[in-house]
């Protein structure tokens, strides 16, 4: 549900809307092409090669974030950890996760059932029969895409996207059952520093596939734990002001600095260094302020993609595959190529937008009191 925008946190809204602008980027990129434009001009190869093609450190960042929140609004909701009620945990992801994500697929798969390109399963070479789609999409609902794709490969441009949601719906599986059986804080404290140690390592162990060191599960976990760990850290130390704020920039230079220097190369640490900074800048932006720097008028729209960073993720990509039916990334000239990216931004935004408007907020509210009525002491705010 979108919470009117004076209860949010403007901070994290900003750093949300960083994040799917990355992942934006990246994804236009490997579709049509930004190098032999006047960006790539501007910018020089190099430098413009780490900006748009170290986009997965969005997905990072957005894994932190997601680890941050559920654990703030759990520990708001129910007091504690180990006070999860699992069925409301539940019920209340579903109405905020699925409507959006059942029409995105519904389109995906009925464009692609109909074999129009770059909604098909002919993604890197492969030529997957149409029933696949149903065995793709279960896959997603249930929270092992990334699995299949560690087993087939690349196979749908649309569908392979979602590889992430596979990652944060098994974290939100189990999350209240780990909770509830662990009891103590301390324990799952102790359950997200082995996953944070671990994740380098694992990744360590599978160099040789991008598909397993950035989209398998144990690749990702350190992320969402540094998320958990800072809702939980936030609440026993406070900031002042001048320190929050110090902290903030030191956190963006630094998630800069790491983000510009690359994944290549740095496949081990890098996404924790990510996080870390990520965490950094989350620790620093603790109360939901649009005053001071939280919204300033020259990053407002970073905060509007924040606030719709889910619609966006969604459904841009379907947006994306339609361009390439009109113009594929040889035909685009050297002019049209920064235009076309501003086209493909709006669309997605204005996309993302109405699906807000009128599939998400509208399911995500009915879904919500639907499910107070059955559950009286259900708190049923985001």
């Amino acid at each position: 549900m979108q919470e009117n925008i004076s209860s949010r946190n403007a901070g994290i809204d900003f750093l949300r809307g960083l994040a799917i602008l990355l992942v934006l980027l990246l994804h236009f990129s490997l579709g049509l092409g930004l190098k032999d434009s006047p960006l790539g001009s501007l910018l020089g190869p190099d430098l413009l090669r780490s900006v748009v093609l170290n986009g997965n450190y969005g997905v990072t960042i957005f894994f932190t974030i997601s680890g941050y929140l559920i654990t703030s609004n759990s520990l708001k909701r129910w007091g504690s950890l180990a006070q999860i009620n699992w069925r409301e945990f539940y019920l209340l992801r579903i109405a905020r996760i699925m409507p959006p994500l059942l029409l995105a697929l519904f389109i995906i798969v009925t464009l692609g059932s109909l074999g129009v390109p770059h909604f098909d399963n002919a993604d890197n070479g492969n030529h997957l029969p149409a029933s696949y789609f149903f065995i793709a999409a279960g896959s997603v609902l249930t929270f092992w895409h990334n699995v299949l794709m560690q087993s087939t490969g690349y196979f749908n441009y649309c569908l392979n996207i979602y590889w992430s949601l596979s990652v944060e719906e098994m974290f939100y599986l189990c999350l209240p059952l780990l909770c509830i059986s662990l009891r103590k804080q301390s324990l799952f404290v102790l359950l997200c520093l082995g996953l944070i140690v671990y994740a380098p390592i694992y990744r360590s162990q599978h160099l040789k596939s991008e598909i397993e060191y950035m989209y398998a599960y144990f690749a990702c976990f350190d992320a969402i734990a540094i998320g958990c760990m800072t809702a939980l850290l936030i609440q026993k130390i406070e900031l002042g002001k001048t320190v929050a704020m110090c902290l903030r920039w030191l956190a963006l230079l630094a998630l800069a600095a790491v983000y510009l220097r690359g994944i290549g190369g740095h496949e081990i640490e890098g996404f924790t260094l990510i996080s870390l900074c990520s965490a950094a800048f989350l620790f620093a932006t603790k109360q939901p302020s649009q005053q001071g720097w939280g919204i300033r008028k020259g990053v407002a729209w970073l905060g509007w993609m924040g606030r719709h960073s889910y619609e966006l993720y969604l459904f841009h990509i379907i947006v994306l595959a339609l361009m390439r039916n009109v113009v594929s990334k040889k035909e685009l000239s050297y002019e049209m190529r920064l235009p076309c990216l501003f086209l493909f931004l709006l669309l997605s935004s204005l996309l993302a937008a109405l699906v807000a408007r009128y599939v998400t907020e509208p399911a995500n509210n009915y879904l919500r009191n639907k499910a107070k009525k059955s559950h009286p002491g259900l708190q049923t705010a985001q």
